[in-house]
């Protein structure tokens, strides 16, 4: 059964959202050539504590970190390191942050100084998906709806969209159902109502092959034809008549 949140609750998501994605917004502006996942990692968490949240994703299923930082072919759940980021590197920074007993998740792609114009159209095609899926959240309507959507708009780039991964429901807990599939599964999907509250994330790989394996660190999610991938994601609530992006 899906979760319906109170008006009171959707206030504070709203707040609690506005806060992570200001803090987003602050850790993709210090993505930049000799900049490290670590660091980002450190202030992601430090700002998270100072504004009265706590990370996430710290120690869910054992998970490291407070942030994800994932690069070039690792669609998600990428493990900080030290490694300096590259010129023309694919940066993904997925944040969720628990506040006022409530939690949200949003997520970004950034690229690394000069990048190819390949690489641009793919995270303004993946960024315009994300909003192509959240235009189809209302009252009513399926959560099929979502990742149709989503996949007639890829489909004329070419590119492949992730099917072992989806969007999902959020709120008392990082994982809610919702599963939010970003292609086509010819299911309907439930019917959306206000007060549900979900994370939409098109997940795309630049090449034709949709599989994803995991990584040695068990858990990188790495593409398997080792292309550019990319990443977006806000949390969105249904309202009386349409959504709200509590995230932006």
């Amino acid at each position: 059964m899906l979760d319906k949140k109170t008006p009171k609750e959707i206030e504070i998501l709203r707040e609690g959202g506005q806060i992570l994605g200001q803090i987003l917004r602050d850790l993709a502006t210090q993505v930049k050539p000799g900049i490290s996942g670590v660091y980002l990692n450190l202030q992601a968490e430090k700002l998270i504590k100072q504004a009265g949240g706590s990370p996430a994703f710290k120690n869910y299923n054992g998970f490291p970190s407070g942030l994800c930082v994932s690069i070039n072919q690792t669609v998600v759940h990428g493990i900080p390191t030290n490694e300096p980021f590259k010129d023309g590197d694919l940066v993904g920074l997925d944040l969720g942050m628990k506040y006022k007993g409530l939690y949200t998740d949003t997520a970004t792609t950034v690229g690394v100084g000069q990048i190819s114009k390949q690489a641009a159209k793919l995270l303004e095609a993946t960024k315009q998906a994300l909003f192509v899926g959240i235009s189809q959240v209302a009252p009513g309507n399926h959560i099929g709806d979502i990742g149709r959507a989503i996949e007639k708009f890829i489909k004329p780039y070419g590119y492949s969209i992730v099917r072992d991964l989806a969007g999902h429901g959020v709120g008392r807990a990082v994982h809610e159902d919702p599963l939010i599939p970003n292609y086509d599964d010819g299911q309907k999907g439930e019917k959306m109502f206000p007060g549900l509250v979900i994370a939409i994330e098109p997940m795309i790989i630049m090449g034709n092959d949709f599989r994803v394996e995991v990584g040695n660190n068990k858990w990188d999610v790495n593409a398997k034809d080792n292309t550019l991938t990319a990443h977006f994601e806000h949390t969105v609530a249904v309202t009386e008549d349409s959504y709200l992006i509590i995230t932006e």
